[in-house]
């Protein structure tokens, strides 16, 4: 009987897991059910170019459908998995079908962080996660002059850059006292901030929410001070939870996320996990790490794909994250969490320029401002522990790559 290889989730890691498996030249069925009724796609252009409405649906297609039309593949979309039995090892769906696998992945991904305060339910509130809040939003967008965002990290902010510049009266509230404080310096923060503010919007920062006010639709939003802000709609970007319940239900570690290996693989056999759902150890950082970053889900892919073809393979990549806002581009190569100093490469005034991120002498992470140079030639350091002398991190004129 023929192997087959089920893949619970049709999202970017998924389109590139029945990718490498065809490169790889996997000699059995390949089972991809999604819950969407799209097939993968990638998810960061969704707050950029195909909310700006500059991006048609099938061009965020990871592959195109003919790439699935093969007798070996099959695609289940709209179609949720409801639970795994780990002594027949099958998985049953909502429509009560039983798939057998002799190897399953499980790309579940996150859901948008939802806000549990008053007037939550209300028409007119979007969260931004999928072709289809980004749908609602774009409706929105024909008839609104003003919005509020709730949240100031890299979805609030991208979304704040693409409405402004459609026109629309943005107001940005943020819980703490700068934006993308959970990932960047307080120069970084300081660096975005006066760029927003130079194009219009307006940033409310260590304000909370406390309320959102309408009858049947948002026509307000208050913070926790009194203050009430109008807004035609509301996009909320408070971060993301992990989807572990499936994986919890049949059994599975779970620890902020499904637990898995250097390979990928989980604690139950022939079981793996990829993507913004899974823990995994990093050796560079020396801990567990949960990742929402769209290189570690494809590289975590590639990774799982070879193990079920029966190689040995180990994950072990430099984390990198980016974020487009009006002309610039963020591109942020490794963690920084726990520095204890930084070194500001570049002019800040040039719109040209980094931060580069140390710990006890060692550079653990930089912020590369429309700077691409740095961000590719930082990840050697990073990924070799570089302790580089803070002079020469400082000098453009030294190349970064010269001082691996």
């Amino acid at each position: 009987m023929s192997k087959q290889v089920v893949i619970v989730g049709a999202g970017h890691a998924s389109g590139q897991v029945v990718a490498t498996l065809k490169q790889k030249q996997y000699d059995g069925r390949i089972v991809l059910v999604g819950e969407e009724a799209y097939l993968p796609y990638q998810r960061p252009p969704l707050s950029k170019k195909f909310l700006a409405g500059m991006l048609a649906a099938e061009r965020l297609y990871v592959k195109p459908e003919s790439f699935y039309d093969s007798p070996d593949i099959e695609v289940r979309l709209s179609t949720h998995v409801d639970s795994i039995d780990r002594a027949s090892k099958t998985v049953v769906t909502d429509q009560r079908d039983v798939i057998p696998y002799d190897s399953l992945i499980l790309a579940i991904g996150a859901r948008a962080r939802k806000l549990p305060v008053e007037g939550s339910m209300l028409a007119g509130i979007y969260y931004l996660r999928s072709i289809d809040d980004v749908n609602g939003i774009r409706d929105e967008l024909d008839k609104a002059k003003s919005l509020v965002i709730v949240g100031g990290g890299y979805i609030g902010l991208e979304v704040a850059a693409v409405t402004r510049q459609l026109g629309l009266d943005v107001t940005v509230i943020e819980m703490t006292d700068r934006v993308m404080s959970r990932v960047v310096s307080e120069d970084v923060s300081a660096f975005f901030q006066r760029e927003h503010f130079a194009h219009g919007v307006k940033l409310m920062l260590s304000t909370g929410l406390c309320r959102f006010r309408g009858d049947d639709r948002v026509t307000a939003v208050e913070t926790d001070d009194g203050q009430r802000i109008p807004a035609d709609f509301v996009v909320v970007g408070v971060g993301i939870t992990p989807n572990v319940e499936l994986a919890e239900a049949a059994g599975l570690n779970v620890d902020d996320g499904i637990v898995v290996d250097e390979h990928c693989l989980t604690s139950g056999a022939d079981i793996y996990a990829i993507g913004d759902c899974t823990s995994h150890p990093n050796n560079i950082y020396g801990r567990r790490m949960r990742l929402e970053s769209v290189h570690n889900a494809l590289e975590q892919a590639k990774t799982a794909a070879a193990n079920v073809c029966g190689e040995k393979q180990k994950y072990a990549q430099v984390p990198w994250f980016w974020s487009d806002q009006y002309d610039l581009k963020l591109q942020i190569a490794g963690v920084s969490q726990g520095y204890d100093d930084i070194v500001i490469r570049g002019d800040v005034d040039s719109r040209s320029f980094s931060c580069l991120y140390l710990k006890e002498g060692t550079l653990i992470a930089v912020d590369a401002i429309n700077a691409p140079h740095d961000f590719v030639q930082s990840k050697l350091l990073i990924a070799n522990a570089a302790a580089p002398d803070r002079t020469q991190l400082a000098n453009t004129d030294v190349m970064l790559k010269d001082l691996a």
